[in-house]
């Protein structure tokens, strides 16, 4: 797949073969793009299933918000930990295996592809976006399940770093989740300032595409609420501060973003994402989204600049002087505005002086 497709692009199954247990898909890493295809291997994981197991994680497949016990090995080690596993074997089920508890901390690391500590159980929160990889094969398997996976970049990396990686995942354990469907408006708020505040850190550390990933996966969710937002606005409208207090109790609306709050927060959003893009040389993304983030904003000064560089970069001179004239208006002062308008104008007389020396040789 071609990485200019939007990270928001990147999550579902893409290729479903005719043998009927191998999938294929994208997803995002810290290096990029990974073609990863998954092989249902029919196996149970040789761990006993603990006792606690909820009775519906048997029959069902984790959803947004479980907590998940995994364990990824590379398959070059699988037979040693599978030896490890036989020697155990006596041992009493809850000794063998710990509760799913909290999640497991661990760092984003830019040299690593499948993103967890591998040959160990960890617990994951399905839908986070920690570990993209692990998490998209977890959503179809069930408790005590085992699957293949075989892990390819997309396009060829500078370093060496392009044999395929051949894996396996392993879900002992999960607790109950929900479909998007089925949370309340509340909670997706909850989830979308997590994912925001997430993709800020995952920028400021360097990892563009997990940045990007987390403000794709806020944007997903925070468009679900649309509907309740405005139904919380006429509410507001139609009755009085005292009787709303009396009955936010059971109101589903309740912990919602204001109206304002939720274009500011949509428009943060876009603006962000149009800044990861135009990090990773995807300028016609990068313009869609700013683009957006000025329609909901027009008064967001990073969001005239990034639609600016965006129109520059694929050649759309007059649109990009008119976002930067824009960013003037509100900054009249801004140096990145003067700058890039200078640029653009020396660039133009260049392109005018080769044209009139390509036009006087045609007619000499």
């Amino acid at each position: 797949m071609n990485p200019g497709h939007p990270p928001e692009m990147l999550h579902g199954i893409d290729n479903q073969s005719d043998v009927g247990d191998v999938s294929s898909w994208i997803s995002v890493c810290p290096r990029g793009l990974w073609k990863v295809q998954q092989t249902q291997t029919g196996e149970r994981s040789q761990q006993p299933a603990p006792s606690h197991t909820d009775d519906a994680s048997l029959g069902y497949s984790p959803r947004l918000g479980s907590l998940c016990q995994v364990r990824v090995q590379l398959k070059s080690e699988e037979d040693k930990a599978d030896s490890i596993v036989s020697e155990n074997r006596n041992e009493k089920p809850d000794q063998a295996l710990a509760e799913v508890a909290d999640v497991t901390a661990f760092p984003r690391c830019h040299d690593s592809v499948l993103q967890v500590p591998l040959g160990r159980w960890i617990t994951i929160r399905l839908g986070e976006g920690q570990c993209d990889i692990t998490e998209a094969c977890v959503e179809g398997m069930r408790a005590g399940e085992k699957c293949e996976i075989l892990i390819s970049p997309v396009e060829k990396l500078s370093d060496d770093k392009n044999t395929p990686l051949c894996s396996t995942v392993e879900l002992k354990a999960f607790t109950p989740g929900k479909e998007s469907w089925e949370m309340l408006p509340g909670d997706k708020w909850e989830w979308v300032k997590s994912h925001k505040e997430r993709g800020g850190v995952r920028f400021r550390s360097g990892d563009v595409w997990g940045a990007a990933d987390s403000y794709s996966r806020a944007l997903k969710l925070l468009i679900t609420l649309y509907g309740h937002v405005r139904e919380r606005e006429t509410k507001e409208r139609e009755q009085e501060l005292e009787e709303q207090r009396d009955t936010d109790s059971c109101d589903k609306t309740h912990n919602l973003p204001s109206p304002q709050e939720f274009k500011t927060t949509k428009a943060e959003l876009h603006s962000n994402l149009s800044l990861c893009q135009l990090k990773l040389n995807q300028p016609e993304w990068a313009k869609a989204n700013a683009a957006k983030a000025t329609q909901l904003e027009p008064g967001g000064a990073k969001a005239w600049y990034r639609l600016g560089q965006a129109c520059h970069r694929v050649n759309e001179l007059e649109e990009a002087k008119q976002a930067f004239r824009k960013l003037l208006e509100l900054q009249p002062e801004s140096p990145a505005a003067l700058k890039a308008l200078k640029n653009i104008s020396n660039q133009e007389k260049e392109t005018n002086a080769r044209l009139g020396l390509r036009l006087s040789k045609m007619f000499s």
